[in-house]
């Protein structure tokens, strides 16, 4: 990668010492009457500014004050018909986390003095609703174990009336005494109307789940809605759960593989496959076990098509005997345990199973939206909350430019590096900024012999914070000679997503056996 920088003729040569602007037209800092940058020119808070918002900025950085929004939902939604409703399965969900949640509001937000209850309440509907109170859900947020706070929403549906192929859910967020903290969108869900039965094939992928992908699995005995379970982490152990669900990641396993080891496999999962389902919070995970395809309460054994959304399915745990025996993960009232099946006295390669060892697998997505308005003096909503997803690095000698890539920019953003503001451009599909000097992080940077690694955020013109996952990371290059290093080098990287631990994956033993479930 190129060398980031610009030589400073009163250092030793081959220092790169500073960072700075072509002195042209297109780069002098340009602002509009309301400080927002004008498209395609860079901007920079006024110096006063600065300084107010860097002590503040550093604050959150050290503290971690930010709060953060996150929604679950599935990727498809079953269409209502008539006066049935099909209510979404699993429920959406939202989580509130981070200790900002907690911390005392800025002057002109304190709370009445005897206030009680949650700080904070949900209204949850579909987009493009008129928004009335029968197409709107109140969330109830209950603080868990965790701190996490929690809502879901249960009734939600899509009626025959609503013609669209696609939606997205609306979160409506109000704190204590009326004000309102924002709106915010889940991805995109497909409607369907019903299950495909039909054998599918992957000309047509809109429906199939692939490796490395999200889903939920939920047990529903009798088909009553009301006996709905899902699979859960809770404690370190798996759990059906009547009320909350998890989001595993789906991976193709290798048995030759260790414990633990995913190989990248991409492709789509088909039954017969070998898997493995990792918590996508806790990390825990499932011994390898095979997808069954499930028709009448039977394990088809010799079924190999792609696996698509709301199918029933089984799972078996490999090394049973052969023919239609062998053991599948079940549930038993909370607990997941283990079924041993039977082989089919009238069809081979056939299984019989009970209700409780056939599972309705569906994916998953989710949207995380962080921000921390300690900083802002301000009673206007923190939406729309800027999304970066991916960063481009570009530029070099004189000028290294960071180009971020994302959801919700707009022209009153301005990235900092730490609590170094940066200057800005905007433009409707990304924003671009120069990146900062190296010196700006500390007066003795030629003495630099580790990385610096500083944290990519964004900040409104009012002072709203917005952390990110991304990290920008100054490396030093070495050369054969002693002495200081010769040239700093620079790269981006995304740190691990808010709200999703690291891959700490080990298997979960399960209960022992219990044939007569």
């Amino acid at each position: 990668m190129d060398p980031v920088g610009a030589a400073d003729p009163s250092g030793p040569p081959g220092f790169l010492t500073h960072l700075s602007l072509p002195d042209s037209s297109e780069a002098r800092l340009q602002s509009g009457a309301d400080g927002r940058s004008l498209p395609g020119s860079w901007t920079r808070s006024s110096p006063e500014h600065t300084t107010i918002l860097r002590e503040g900025i550093r604050g959150c950085l050290q503290q971690q004050c930010e709060q953060t929004v996150r929604i679950l939902h599935a990727k498809v939604a079953q269409k209502s018909y008539g006066n049935e409703k099909r209510f979404f399965c699993p429920p959406p969900c939202v989580y509130l986390s981070g200790p900002g949640w907690r911390v005392k509001p800025v002057q002109g937000q304190a709370h009445q003095a005897g206030e009680t209850g949650p700080t904070v309440c949900g209204y949850m509907g579909l987009d493009g609703a008129s928004g009335g109170a029968a197409e709107t859900q109140k969330l109830n947020f209950e603080e868990q174990q965790d701190s996490r706070e929690f809502g879901c929403a249960k009734t939600l549906y899509i009626s025959d009336a609503d013609k669209r192929k696609h939606f997205r859910l609306v979160l409506r967020l109000v704190l204590r005494g009326g004000r309102e903290l924002g709106t915010f969108h889940s991805r995109l869900i497909k409607v369907i109307s019903k299950p495909s039965q039909k054998k599918q094939s992957l000309k047509n992928t809109d429906l199939c789940i692939s490796s490395g992908s999200k889903v939920s699995l939920f047990n529903r005995l009798r088909s009553q809605t009301v006996s709905t379970r899902y699979l859960s982490v809770e404690d370190g152990a798996f759990v059906a759960s009547a009320r909350q669900w998890a989001a595993f990641t789906l991976h193709l396993a290798d048995e030759h593989c260790s414990q633990g080891d995913f190989p990248p496999r991409e492709g789509y999962v088909r039954y017969g496959s070998l898997v493995q389902l990792v918590c996508t919070v806790t990390g825990i995970t499932l011994p390898p076990m095979i997808i069954r395809k499930v028709a009448k309460q039977c394990a088809l054994l010799d079924v190999d098509e792609p696996i698509s959304q709301l199918h029933k399915c089984a799972f078996q745990f490999p090394g049973g005997p052969p023919g239609g025996g062998g053991t599948y993960l079940c549930l038993a009232t909370e607990k997941v345990v283990q079924f041993q099946a039977s082989p089919c006295p009238k069809e081979a390669n056939r299984a019989l199973l009970n209700d409780s060892s056939c599972w309705t697998i569906i994916g998953t997505e989710s949207v995380e939206f962080s921000f921390s308005s300690s900083l802002a003096c301000t009673r206007e909503p923190v939406t729309p909350v800027p999304l970066i997803s991916t960063l481009e690095l570009g530029g070099g000698g004189d000028v290294a430019t960071l180009e971020l890539h994302g959801e919700n920019f707009h022209a009153g953003l301005k990235v900092w590096f730490g609590d170094v503001e940066a200057e800005t451009m905007y433009s409707p599909r990304s924003l671009v900024c120069v990146v900062p000097d190296v010196a700006a992080f500390g007066s003795d940077w030629r003495r630099l012999r580790t990385p610096i690694t500083v944290p990519v955020s964004l900040v409104r013109a009012d002072g709203l914070f917005y952390p990110s996952a991304f990290s920008f990371t100054y490396t030093p290059e070495y050369s054969a000679r002693p002495g200081p290093p010769r040239r700093l080098r620079a790269r981006c990287r995304c740190r691990r997503a808010p709200g999703e631990h690291p891959p700490r994956v080990h298997a979960h033993q399960l209960p022992p056996l219990h044939p007569d479930l």
